[in-house]
């Protein structure tokens, strides 16, 4: 039986505006590629922190002030998402000075190293360390919680305003700010320029219909009191016997290899492991096919010109992918090169076709919940560096995607500390029998990798 979790005690609550003022008042208009996000789930995350106690007032007072200065390059986020005056169906992100983000401090009895281990934690013990969008209209949310021997800074983003891209180079900005580097002064501004989206289809009618019908649809499993969420790490030498193994596999078979890169060869072993996982009443029900759907980066393939990487904004799309059950629950190699080899067809026909055919995305997307095969989406990326974001006292023991609780996707990012090299680290949120045995099936996978003859 679950033990109750403790008291979170509000500290302080303020509205943190961007500074120096003389952002004048603007509106964004929302493009095709923010309206898919209408109606999803916001982005919640959780960056953990070992703190000393004689640091936390100091540190609590500079985490406001910087954040103040990261808003002025980021002011639309210190906005309200809106209908656009006059119309029913067009949306903007209207900023107005004086606008800001609420900003929370609390505190949680709670010893930081219980909820930065690897292992499975109950996500109603770290959720109330993530902030709500509390305000009409408000894109971001942000809390700071005292923690026993530490710090966590927690984060909710309504999607529509920018990708993860965006919203993680505003959070290295602002670490920069709070850690007084240099660095936040070479940081590149942000490209507030929403008429860069080129929309000469007529792609946001689209869009909007898709969103407006998806409501509810996004949520591909639904959040339950005894959720667990825990961290599996692929480490550099385990992602490269993956490479081997599928290389041999498609030898064997007398098919052509996939191009397997490090993130490919991570999503298809953890998507095998998790389709095993299952159990057998789960895996049998439904369709034949079980999909899964990776989140690309458009902006530098974007027609007719590309845009720039500091882009504020949305401008990713949906790689997705089907694979047979049968095929992709066969345990060892066969399995993973099936799982590999959709993975990697996903994102090639996602960058090969770009932003060309968004009205088949929403399309695709319930095709996928509607076949009853199952659908694993990916959130985040190691790209992002998360575990970089250092606001001046130590890089983050722990990073976490708690919203993945909500939506099923899987949480992808770079493996923590400074001599992780090349691994990948993934976050999985399965209820309590469900964890058992991903635990099982991805401990069992990365032994098999190991002892694995590869002739």
């Amino acid at each position: 039986m679950a033990l109750p979790c403790p008291q979170l005690i509000v500290l302080e609550t303020a509205v943190v505006a961007p500074l120096p003022a003389g952002v004048l008042e603007t509106s964004l208009p929302l493009t095709f590629l923010d309206i898919i996000w209408l109606n999803s789930p916001p982005v919640e995350r959780l960056f953990f922190y070992r703190l000393s106690p004689c640091n936390r007032g100091h540190v609590l007072s500079n985490l406001k002030t910087s954040l103040s200065q990261a808003l002025h390059a980021f002011y639309p986020l210190a906005g309200r998402l809106r209908l656009t005056p006059g119309t029913t169906d067009r949306y903007e992100l209207h900023y107005c000075p004086g606008d800001g983000v609420a900003f929370t401090v609390t505190e949680y009895d709670v010893d930081v190293d219980e909820l930065v281990v690897d292992g499975p934690r109950e996500v109603a013990k770290i959720l109330p360390l993530v902030p709500t969008l509390a305000a009409e209209g408000a894109l971001l949310a942000l809390q700071a919680t005292v923690l026993r021997g530490g710090l966590a800074v927690g984060m909710v983003l309504h999607h529509a305003a920018c990708d993860g891209a965006s919203s993680t180079r505003f959070l290295h900005t602002w670490a920069e700010a709070a850690a007084g580097t240099a660095a936040m002064q070479l940081q590149p501004t942000p490209v507030v320029n929403r008429s860069l989206i080129k929309d000469p289809s007529g792609f946001y009618d689209v869009c909007m219909r898709a969103a407006t019908a998806s409501t509810g649809e996004w949520e591909f499993a639904k959040m339950s009191d005894d959720k667990l969420l825990a961290t599996f790490t692929l480490s550099k030498q385990d992602i490269q016997r993956i490479k081997e193994v599928v290389l041999v596999a498609a030898g064997e078979a007398r098919e052509p290899p996939p191009r397997c890169t490090s993130l490919v060869a991570t999503l298809g072993f953890i998507w095998s492991c998790y389709q095993r996982a299952k159990d057998d009443d789960e895996a049998i029900r439904g369709g034949n096919t079980t999909y899964i759907a990776i989140p690309v980066n458009h902006r530098s393939r974007m027609k007719p010109d590309p845009i720039p990487n500091e882009y504020f904004g949305n401008c990713i799309g949906p790689a997705m992918q089907g694979a047979p059950k049968a095929q992709l629950l066969a345990a060892g190699a066969s399995g993973l090169l099936v799982a590999c080899t959709a993975v990697a067809a996903a994102i090639e026909e996602a960058v090969s076709s770009g932003t060309r055919s968004p009205e088949l995305w929403g399309e695709n997307i319930r095709e996928a919940v509607m076949s009853g095969g199952g659908l694993l989406s990916t959130a985040g990326s190691p790209r992002f560096r998360v575990y970089d974001v250092d606001f001046g006292f130590g890089r983050p023991a722990k990073v976490e995607i708690v919203s993945v609780a909500r939506t099923g996707a899987m949480a992808v990012a770079e493996s923590r500390g400074r001599n992780a090299g090349d691994g990948l680290e993934v976050g999985i949120s399965l209820r309590p029998d469900g964890m058992r045995r991903f635990q099982k099936c991805f401990d069992d996978a990365v032994a098999w990798l190991h002892h694995h003859e590869i002739s």
